[in-house]
């Protein structure tokens, strides 16, 4: 590990629409001045919590100067890819960079095909995979340039010979970079790798073999960089996983948190599939480090995501940061933001 960031789930109770958005843009400020590296937000919709994440992302690099700013996950089945693809160059250009977009087909939601409401069909599969894997092709294509449509005979003004292909403006050659993959699986960490894009691990792994969650996510690790390599890409990829992780150094957060980190790995089904769910991590600073250094999945990424409890406020949420930055994430190898953007480790 050499960075980390906030994954903020985006809660709110229906009707505080506006304080969710302003407090998650003032504990990304608060995060950039400590020298956390990012800021990442899940998307949801038909629920209370964060969803079309572009106009928010935008907001906070407009508002800090190094902290990395992205999502995790986009539900590609709810996306145009084309807009998409111009979204995302346009605020990769603005942010220098500082982007890491995860997309993937999505969580399980509360709307019964909710994506046909937003005018897409999925056919018979009820989870839309095969769609979502399409979208996702083409959002590729439209991103490393290709053309999309083509010049049409007649046109104001007059700008193309017609019949030439046309790709989406604006163009960012680097983009690629800042796309990453929601994997849940080692099938589809393997696929993240052969379509050239970085992985984004979670909170939990389809797999239940009864081995450790942070084994079996670094296992996936291993998968995915071994079907990289394989691949033949010429750049070295980034990897991110998600814990909770709760430093407990005041008798405030002993209050909150203290009875957090006594459990262990859970497994349930999730998706029809037997999951293996990461246990919480609470204690004091030593008792993390030496946790989190045995979590061979939390070693072998570059970045770390901490999920936060957004719903308990900036001021909570900066002191869980802090605590980390200050009494665990130096003994794990960390380099705030001000040392510039995150690479992956070389393999």
């Amino acid at each position: 590990m050499k960075a980390f960031g906030f994954l903020s789930f985006g809660h709110y109770q229906i009707g505080h629409e506006r304080s969710m958005l302003k407090q998650a843009l003032e504990l990304s400020k608060k995060a950039d001045a400590m020298g956390v590296n990012g800021a990442y937000f899940r998307v949801h919709h038909f629920a209370p919590q964060g969803a079309s994440p572009m106009p928010l992302l935008g907001a906070i690099v407009g508002a800090t100067k190094h902290i990395e700013v992205g999502t995790g996950v986009i539900d590609m089945r709810y996306e145009s890819p084309l807009h998409l693809a111009e979204e995302a160059a346009a605020l990769n250009l603005l942010a220098d960079g500082r982007v890491a977009l995860g997309v993937s087909r999505g969580s399980p939601e509360p709307a019964e095909k909710g994506w046909e409401a937003f005018g897409y069909d999925g056919g018979d599969d009820p989870k839309a995979a095969g769609m979502a894997r399409e979208k996702f092709q083409r959002f590729l294509n439209a991103i490393d340039g290709y053309g999309m449509a083509v010049a049409a005979e007649n046109q104001y003004p007059r700008l193309y010979t017609p019949g030439t292909p046309l790709p989406v403006f604006p163009h960012d050659p680097d983009l690629r970079k800042s796309i990453w993959w929601g994997a849940g699986s080692h099938s589809t960490a393997e696929q993240a790798a052969r379509d050239g894009v970085n992985l984004m691990s979670s909170t939990l792994v389809a797999e239940a073999t009864g081995q450790a969650f942070g084994d079996l996510q670094a296992d996936q690790i291993a998968f995915y960089r071994a079907a990289w390599k394989e691949a033949g890409h010429d750049w070295t990829p980034r990897v991110s996983v998600s814990r909770s992780v709760f430093p407990i150094v005041t008798d405030r957060d002993r209050e909150l948190f203290g009875l957090q980190g006594q459990g262990g790995d859970q497994i349930g089904f999730l998706d029809d599939s037997r999951t293996t769910f990461g246990r919480t991590y609470a204690g004091s600073p030593d008792e993390l480090i030496d946790q989190l250094k045995n979590d061979r999945a939390v070693m072998e990424a570059d970045t770390l995501m901490l999920t936060v409890p957004n719903q308990m406020g900036v001021e909570l949420n900066a002191s869980i940061l802090k605590n980390f930055a200050e009494h665990v994430a130096p003994e794990l190898g960390w380099k705030p933001n001000t040392e510039g953007l995150v690479s992956g480790y070389e393999f």
